[in-house]
């Protein structure tokens, strides 16, 4: 979205919630978000009630959008500048909301965004598999060096998307298993030597291995794919100063997002993802 259609959409608050209004209602058809019975009606308030289940709701009841006290305009703000990567202390300083309120705002983005995540086909074709440590103080690798680290497995297919989960551990089970969740059977899948990727040849799978020890390639066989997703994401999280465990997975999804989204603007589909219903709400 260019900077003159935002400006239209943010010149005021009316303009803002007709363009919210109008992603959360296909055709502004309302239907209840309890029964999906389209059998509804309006009442006082601005409010609607459902023939069917008698559920009385609002625009943007069950949404993510309606779980705090933000203005519409504001949301779109704050949606605009979580796209240009700046920081919430940044986004508060840039619009007249508190930076609590704005932190509550972005962690309810990047919530939505994991609510979004698993929307994809499994990955196929040639596939690099690896793992990585985030956090701590002390350098390393795999096991030693890697006291208080958070282990992540990351599974590219080249030319297309990144999929990334924090994980408990980097056992062979652990890796197979999420491996199997996430990639089709037949795949090629590039890993480096690291012992818990031996039994992939034994699931389905043509597995391909590198030694980094003697290269970084090996004609086709290499995993720099996914090596530049590490750098992409340990880049963008440094500006954060700090992440804590539990939040962690929530800027990692983030992460993920953005790189398979590096060459799109994201405002629009950002925007989606917050007026969509919550899951499990009801």
């Amino acid at each position: 979205m260019d900077i003159k259609s935002f400006e239209n959409l943010v010149r005021t608050e009316n303009t803002a919630k007709r363009f919210l209004t109008s992603l959360c209602w296909k055709n502004y058809r309302r239907f209840c978000i309890r029964c999906n019975s389209y059998h509804i009606y309006r009442i006082v308030g601005k409010r609607f009630r459902c023939k069917r289940c008698k559920y009385t709701f609002h625009e943007f009841t069950g949404r993510w959008i309606n779980k705090l006290r933000i203005r519409c305009k504001d949301w779109l703000w704050i949606l605009k500048l979580f796209e240009l990567e700046l920081s919430a202390r940044k986004i508060s300083q840039q619009i007249d909301l508190s930076y609590p309120t704005v932190l509550k705002a972005v962690t309810l983005i990047r919530k939505a965004i994991i609510a979004n995540s698993d929307d994809c086909d499994l990955l196929s074709g040639e596939v690099e598999l690896d793992e990585a440590y985030f956090g701590g103080r002390r350098k390393g690798n795999r096991g030693r060096g890697a006291f208080n680290k958070v282990p992540v497995f990351g599974i590219l297919e080249r030319d297309g998307l990144v999929k990334v989960e924090v994980v408990k551990d980097v056992s062979a089970r652990t890796l197979i298993d999420m491996t199997i969740k996430t990639v089709k059977r037949g795949s090629i899948v590039y890993t480096d030597k690291f012992r818990s990727y031996d039994s992939l040849m034994f699931c389905g799978y043509r597995h391909l291995k590198l030694d980094h020890k003697k290269r970084f390639s090996t004609g086709k066989v290499y995993i720099n794919g996914l090596e530049g997703f590490w750098s992409y994401a340990k880049e963008r999280l440094i500006k954060h100063h700090g992440v804590s465990k539990e939040k962690f997975p929530l800027y990692l999804k983030e992460m993920e997002f953005r790189y398979n989204n590096r060459n799109n603007t994201i405002f629009t589909q950002l925007t989606k993802y917050l007026v969509n219903l919550v899951p499990d709400l009801l």
